[in-house]
């Protein structure tokens, strides 16, 4: 996704072109291949869903055809992993290479150590705090049962991102407002929840045995492998 002249331009194929992906549920099969994937271009060439599907549906609310309808169908399915994952980005990890992203990001650490050592912030364990009683919340609701907001604190949109970037939260789904009618309205937000009451604690921090400079190592051969033109400095700099 690039901006010329004030005006977004989406990359894509053309719509004829037989290796443009043509479904969500085809995305989560190729998300499934490569491990991990953006959802927006970046400065790899082809490590993102923009780049494999068509331009010309985005934010139309077309569920068969728009990408960005696709990433809610997505992350709701819970098979694979979507939130802000790269340089606070938007992308997904297949449920397989996860835990090997957790075990770098986290360099072994759960939430609670990280705090225990001085290693997090307040604003942080505010939001981690929240989801001892409970599995998921909406973004608002989040946002008001941590005390961000007027008079309380700061940033909560950049702490959630923190978050996800450290792998301890993960968007399970959006999700619209109801009127009283029950009728869904406005635009969707997103619905947090920690990866381990999405895929249990022992799938999540499976990696946790090896050394996280071993998963790192893993998680560049992958990329490699699917998009061998990436140098390591560019896989760093998008997933660091």
């Amino acid at each position: 996704m690039a901006s010329e002249n004030e005006v977004w331009i989406m990359r894509g194929l053309d719509w004829d072109d037989p290796y443009r992906i043509r479904s969500w549920q085809e995305l989560i099969s190729w998300i499934n291949e490569v491990g991990f994937l953006p959802l927006f271009k970046n400065e790899i060439p082809g490590f993102s869903a923009e780049e494999h599907v068509s331009p010309l549906f985005w934010w139309t609310g077309d569920p068969l055809q728009d990408p960005w309808i696709w990433r809610e169908l997505i992350a709701k399915s819970g098979l694979v992993a979507y939130g802000k994952f790269f340089n606070r980005k938007a992308g997904f990890i297949s449920k397989e290479w996860f835990p090997y992203l957790v075990n770098y990001r986290r360099d072994g650490y759960d939430f609670d150590a990280r705090w225990e050592d001085e290693l997090a912030s307040l604003r942080s364990k505010k939001i981690m705090d929240q989801f001892e009683g409970q599995k998921e919340y909406l973004s608002g609701e989040l946002k008001k049962a941590a005390g961000y907001g007027k008079g309380g604190e700061k940033n909560f949109d950049g702490e959630v991102t923190l978050l996800q970037m450290q792998t301890y939260l993960t968007i399970k789904e959006f999700r619209r407002k109801k009127n009283k009618k029950g009728e869904e309205y406005g635009m969707a937000s997103s619905v947090y929840c920690m990866p381990e009451q999405l895929w249990g604690r022992d799938a999540v921090v499976s990696a946790y045995e090896e050394e996280p400079a071993a998963s790192w190592e893993k998680i560049c051969m992958q990329i490699k492998k699917h998009f061998p033109d990436a140098s390591e400095a560019q896989i760093r700099h998008v997933l660091k």
